[in-house]
């Protein structure tokens, strides 16, 4: 088992979350994800809502050489069966997720702050114009479950193959858009077109997806990782013109 402790007021109702609503998507995912098993009451000794969850075997994609091409078709598998369950009462984007599923403009004057302190660093008016066409394009169909932070410390693997999803603390109901960064802050190019091929999204999609990796990678971008990803974005976008 291992105890998940919110560090903050604004974590703990992920914590209720994953509670009331991680029972209720297990049945419908193959993947191994987060199971609560209790979720404990603030008191004097510790003033937010916590848990105790199952403990899922496996390392992270950190610790992992494993087939980048694989790992794209599975997690391709493990988003699609994630968007399919029904989203009756789901928790729509907020504060309580920090807005995964919702509009991209809710980070435009970071972005905007971002590129004005980056305007020495990169190429400035390549990514402002990734960023006004992730903008521009709005999701249009219903909404679908989102995990919200996919990322390589969420995704576990065994033997060299996608095993499990934990951490769904930014868990809810919207665009799925948020949940596709992989295909730039994991994927080389040949997994990154598996991946992209086997969610069969729309290219507005990906235009908002491109977003939510350069809002990351620009307000981390003191990160050598971050770096790379503003790389991979600016080579891409050349490629595409």
């Amino acid at each position: 088992m291992c105890v998940r402790l919110p560090s903050a007021l604004s974590y703990a109702s992920q914590v209720e979350k994953e509670f009331e609503w991680l029972p209720k998507l297990a049945p419908h995912i193959s993947l191994s994800i987060t199971k609560p098993l209790v979720l404990g009451t603030p008191n004097n000794d510790y003033p937010y809502s916590w848990s105790i969850n199952k403990y899922l075997e496996g390392k992270t994609l950190q610790q992992s050489d494993s087939n980048k091409s694989d790992i794209a078709k599975e997690l391709a598998s493990f988003l699609k069966e994630l968007q399919s369950i029904d989203t009756t009462n789901g928790p729509l984007s907020g504060q309580h997720n920090f807005y995964r599923g919702g509009q991209l403009s809710i980070y435009h004057n970071e972005v905007i702050d971002a590129l004005t302190n980056l305007k020495d660093a990169i190429d400035t008016d390549i990514c402002l114009h990734i960023w006004e066409s992730a903008l521009a394009n709005k999701w249009t169909r219903k909404n679908v479950w989102v995990h919200g932070d996919i990322a390589i410390g969420n995704l576990l693997h065994q033997n060299y193959h996608l095993a499990g999803v934990i951490d769904f603390g930014m868990l809810g109901v919207g665009d799925p858009a948020c949940d596709l960064v992989m295909a730039w802050t994991y994927f080389d190019d040949l997994s990154r077109e598996i991946f992209m091929e086997e969610m069969n999204m729309d290219s507005s999609t990906w235009h908002r997806a491109r977003g939510w990796a350069l809002w990351k990678a620009l307000i981390t971008y003191d990160n050598k990782v971050s770096r790379h990803i503003i790389e991979i974005l600016i080579s891409e976008y050349k490629s595409m013109r």
